[in-house]
């Protein structure tokens, strides 16, 4: 007799059901896992038979098959270790068949036939609601799979024994219950910066609207402390928004004792990261820092240092808003609507067109450093500002009086403009200005007479794209929301070419 157990096989963000067959048949003592399992599969046949010795069960003397179907699906993780275990005892009679046609069912075994958490329990509960079933996972992943819904059944044992003995009724297993991350109340805030103000403003504007940032200046302007504040002004996310950044979290691992949180990514990876580690990929195709920045932000410190490859893997996401990992037996596409914000210094020692200081290698140093970003990319920055070198007369002032709250409240108000204008012109999936497209912006960005000729003039002295073009419409648009105005005037206009101005110390290195 073979017996079932369903699973879930993960492809990308979403999971597809896993038929776990098992069979016991005469011939030579084996177990056999077949159905393309990846290494981690192929060892939970140790972990299966050990799992079961610790609770005093013993495989017969026969030939034992384990089939993964479709069979033609890579089967990859340590979840599987679980349904095979449950395939493996319903066909020694233990579990009810019966039982297991209700639920799903992952989780990773100890030897002692303990549960371990895995990654994945939230996008695996709501696959398995989408097939009518409930979910069977490790306790330690309970807190996560509940967030799928009321209406999921889901069971969450500490224990092989543990679920056996819910089976035969002899112990009841309760619900696990959503926990939620706490709210980190210590963000650093913007009051610690002193000077700066035109910063300031430019990272209210691209928190409000959602714009990539490029903050270019010598070390110690004050570049990093900027991006490091921005999470301090972000509106929280809603629940869509939430559950949308949970389930990449939860395929990444990411998830930290299945607690969810309101609170923006903000993902800050380190200048020598690869390839995969940035887009997505390796042998599980998990997901990268561009998809765990989804409806959060991607910092780029030092952005000149990054590999020219890797930067330039940025661009068809910042478009899109998806990253797709192509290879020859598999295809996958994560959603990475993430907020760009780079910095950098103007050469490699940092002090380009400072005044007073003079390079050994003149020029060359400035535009060899510069040469590393390409005109593409820069171009697809909505906002390029120049920061100053702070004096130590601005160190010595006042905190200023401004803090995180009261710039966070106009973003919170100008995001809220945005959402209701997208959703009374039928467009509830567009949330902000970045994410409007040129045929949007030309119904919501609409110019004067004045503004008009005012851009016409500033695209041509300017030499801008129509991707410049539009960037700039979309600034000024998310000007004009945080002055509460409908109509976009001059002085929005204005302030959003200030933006779109290449820094002198690039324009120098050009």
């Amino acid at each position: 007799m073979t017996s079932r157990v369903s699973t879930i096989a993960f492809q990308g963000i979403e999971g597809v059901l896993v038929d776990c067959q098992a069979q016991f048949v005469s011939g030579q003592t084996v177990f056999n896992v077949v159905g393309l399992p990846d290494k981690a599969v192929g060892e939970s046949r140790e972990r299966v038979r050990a799992a079961l010795y610790a609770i005093g069960l013993a495989l017969p003397g026969k030939r034992l098959v384990v089939n993964l179907s479709p069979a033609d699906l890579p089967k990859e993780g340590s979840h599987f270790d679980l349904p095979i275990a449950l395939a493996v005892l319903s066909a020694l009679g233990v579990i009810p068949p019966d039982f297991l046609d209700r639920y799903a069912v992952i989780g990773e075994l100890s030897l002692d036939g303990g549960l371990l958490a895995v990654s994945g329990a939230l996008p695996a509960a709501m696959a398995a609601h989408a097939h009518g079933l409930g979910l069977i996972c490790p306790k330690a992943s309970g807190a996560e799979a509940v967030w799928a819904g009321e209406a999921v059944d889901i069971l969450a044992p500490q224990s092989l024994i543990q679920l056996i003995n819910h089976v035969k009724g002899t112990q009841v297993l309760s619900r696990p219950k959503p926990v939620m991350q706490e709210e980190n109340a210590n963000l650093p805030d913007l009051a610690d910066i002193k000077g700066q103000e035109t910063a300031k403003r430019a990272l209210e504007v691209a928190a409000a609207g959602g714009h990539h940032l490029l903050m270019v200046g010598p070390p110690g302007a004050g570049k990093s402390m900027l991006a490091q504040r921005l999470p301090s002004i972000l509106p929280p996310m809603e629940a869509r928004e939430m559950l949308e950044v949970s389930i990449i979290s939860s395929i990444g691992g990411e998830l930290k004792n299945g607690q969810l949180t309101r609170a923006r990514p903000f993902r800050s990876p380190h200048h020598s990261a690869s390839m995969p580690a940035l887009v997505g990929g390796g042998l599980r195709a998990k997901p990268g820092e561009m998809a765990l920045a989804h409806h959060g932000v991607l910092f780029l410190d030092e952005l000149p240092e990054f590999q020219p490859r890797v930067l330039e893997a940025l661009r068809q996401p910042m478009e899109t808003g998806e990253t797709a990992i192509a290879r020859a037996n598999y295809h996958v596409t994560y959603p990475a609507r993430f907020q760009l914000v780079a910095a950098m210094n103007p050469c490699k020692c940092g002090h380009a067109g400072e005044p007073g200081h003079t390079c050994r290698q003149g020029p060359r140093c400035a535009a060899e450093y510069q040469a590393r970003i390409s005109g593409p990319l820069l171009d697809r920055m909505d906002i390029q500002m120049e920061l100053q070198a702070v004096k130590a007369s601005d160190l010595a002032l006042p905190a200023p009086k401004e803090r995180s709250a009261d710039v966070a409240r106009r973003v919170a108000r100008a995001r809220d403009i945005q959402k209701q204008r997208y959703f009374d012109l039928g467009l509830p999936n567009i949330r902000t200005n970045a994410e409007a497209d040129g045929t949007v912006l030309e119904e919501v960005a609409l110019l004067d007479a004045a503004g008009q000729s005012l851009i016409t003039d500033a695209a041509d002295a300017m030499n801008l794209s129509a991707r410049g073009y539009h960037r700039v419409l979309r600034v000024a648009r998310t000007i004009a929301d945080l002055d509460g105005k409908d109509q976009i005037s001059r002085l929005h206009l204005a302030e959003a070419l200030s933006y779109r101005q290449k820094p002198a110390s690039l324009r120098a290195a050009a």
